[in-house]
Formats: C-alpha cells, structure tokens, sequence
C-alpha cells in the first residue's frame, strides 16, 4: 500500500469493546467474579429491550468492556470475520501472574500460552467461546526489531515462572489491577488488503508487522499493535450472522481534535458513511469496516459521554 503522511498520534488507543453475550449473569460471573473487573454502569431497560453493563478495573470510567445481553444468541459460525480476541493488558507481570494463578485454582479451561517477545500472554475464551489474551507487555527497550517493525514471535511459555510471581505476592485478591485496559483488538477479516486500507489508509494506524503468514499489526505511536488483522478464516470469509455472539464493536480513543477530524475527513474523502455525534459534551463518530466491524472513534476526553450514547443506541 502507497504511504501516506498522516498516522494517528501517540496516546491513541483501545477503548473499550462491547459484546454481544448469550446469557447476561453468566456472563457477569466470567469477567466480574473470576477475572474481577467491577461493575461501572448498567442500563434501566424496559421489558423486550436488550440490558447492557459497562465493567471497568476500576468500577468507574473509562469503562473497559460493555457486555449486551441477547437471549438465544447462537454460537459465532467457524470460518466468519469478526472477533478473534480482545486483548486485556495487565500494567505488570506479578497482576498477570495473579489472575494466571486465580484461573488455575479455579480449574478454568485454558487454550494456550505464549511468549510473542514483546508480550507474555495466556489464551482462553468466555463462557459464549468468544477469545480473550490477558498479558503483560515487557518494557519496550526489550523488543526485538527488523528494520522499522517490531518482530513478535509465539513461543512457549514459561508458565511455571510466571506462575511463581504470584506465589511471592500474598496481597488480599480484590479484583483486577486497577491500571488494567484492553490494549488491542484481534480480528477476522475477509481481505488484508481492504483491511489495512480502512485500518491504515482511512484511520490512520501505522503498519508494525507483517511477518506472520496471513496477519498484519498496525498500532499507534509505535506500539507494538492496536489492532491484529488476519485471514486465518479463509479469504473471503462472510461475516457472522446479527444474532451471534461477539464483538458489536470498540472504541479507538484519539487525543486530539485535530487528528480526530483528520480521520472525519479521510473518511469523507473516501466516500464512507460514518454517523458523527457531536455536543457540548464532545464528539465521536463510528465507522464501520469492510467487514462490518464497527469502531467508535472518539476524543480521548469526551470518549465516556459517547459510549453512553453508544448504549443507548445500539441495536438490541
């Protein structure tokens, strides 16, 4: 793809992201009574009309996953776009390590365990079989290169020395880490090319990696990735049916008007349709992907107010 001169600035990041999720209370068990994010926001919906609950590592805002119950949602078809993984970031090894050792005490299934180089991770999936990574980035003087991009691996990993950081750790379990985010978003795709276009040429997102066979990374202020792109689906996979569970959307947070209008304007040019909110409160826009992924793009300040907005919105 031709180079461009504009790239989202450093500060941009994920948000949250909201999923769609069979069964509400199963749901809030998972992620609020094993992993331990904190209830932040929950909707007041009449009879019929889908609930929401915002979580957080904090109980408050930013709010870091937005669960959306939908009864009788089917199973996401295999070999569908869509969400691979959200990514949940700890601030360091030990608050890894201790959620690593709370999911292990609990006999929970895991699917996987990796050293990326850059990153050590852990891989499991939500009771709706919807993929999570929980890992730890290693300091960035750490990550191995060639050239201009980063070279993440998927080696194993050492779990038994992971495990030992929370063995020395004998602190009380009071929930997630409250520094804890979502720091990327991995997804099916049914074209890299259309893809990296939307992702890089309309958002802005810099490509980090293309070393893996089928799969690209873009980020930000040079992380090592945002967002995770792959065809490991099938090129031309179709999108998932509207009732399945996963992914409705995420957030991208920019911190700055100038270079959140630049995207406005980008995608303008390109002739997409985007719905635009804009109030005293703030401003926010939400494209959508060429595989019909939707992504709120928001100033960093005012990102709250649109995901309020968002989840009075959202199709039920």
């Amino acid at each position: 793809m031709e180079r461009d001169e504009f790239r989202l600035p450093a500060g941009t990041h994920i948000g949250y992201v909201h999923l769609q999720v069979s069964d509400l209370e199963r749901s809030l068990g998972f992620y609020e009574g094993l992993l331990g994010f904190k209830r932040a926001l929950e909707t007041e919906r009449p009879a019929g009309v889908a609930e929401t609950v915002a979580l957080s590592a904090t109980g408050g805002a930013p709010y870091h996953l937005l669960l959306t119950e939908r009864p009788q949602a089917r199973p996401k078809p295999p070999r569908t776009t869509g969400l691979y993984h959200m990514a949940i970031r700890f601030p360091t090894r030990v608050a890894l390590a201790r959620v690593f050792a709370r999911l292990v005490t609990h006999r929970y299934l895991l699917q996987g365990a990796s050293d990326h180089k850059v990153s050590e991770a852990i891989y499991l999936a939500d009771p709706d079989d919807i993929g999570i990574e929980l890992y730890a980035d290693r300091p960035e003087q750490q990550w191995p290169r060639e050239g201009d991009q980063v070279a993440m691996a998927t080696d194993p990993l050492d779990v038994q020395a992971l495990l030992a950081e929370a063995s020395f750790d004998d602190e009380p379990w009071h929930g997630i880490d409250r520094r804890t985010d979502i720091g990327h978003v991995h997804l099916h795709v049914s074209d890299l090319a259309h893809a990296e276009a939307f992702y890089q040429g309309i958002l802005g997102l810099e490509v980090t990696q293309r070393g893996y066979p089928g799969a690209l990374f873009l980020s930000a202020g040079g992380y090592h990735h945002h967002v995770g792109l792959n065809v490991w689906a099938g090129q031309g996979a179709p999108r998932p049916p509207l009732d399945a569970v996963g992914m409705l959307s995420f957030a991208l947070r920019i911190p700055g008007e100038a270079a959140w209008r630049a995207v406005l304007a980008r995608g303008e040019a390109a002739g997409l349709e985007f719905a635009a909110r804009t109030s005293e409160q703030g401003t926010s826009a939400t494209f959508v992907d060429p595989d019909g992924n939707s992504v709120e793009v928001a100033l960093e300040e005012h990102v709250e107010e649109a995901l309020q907005a968002e989840t009075e919105e959202e199709v039920a």
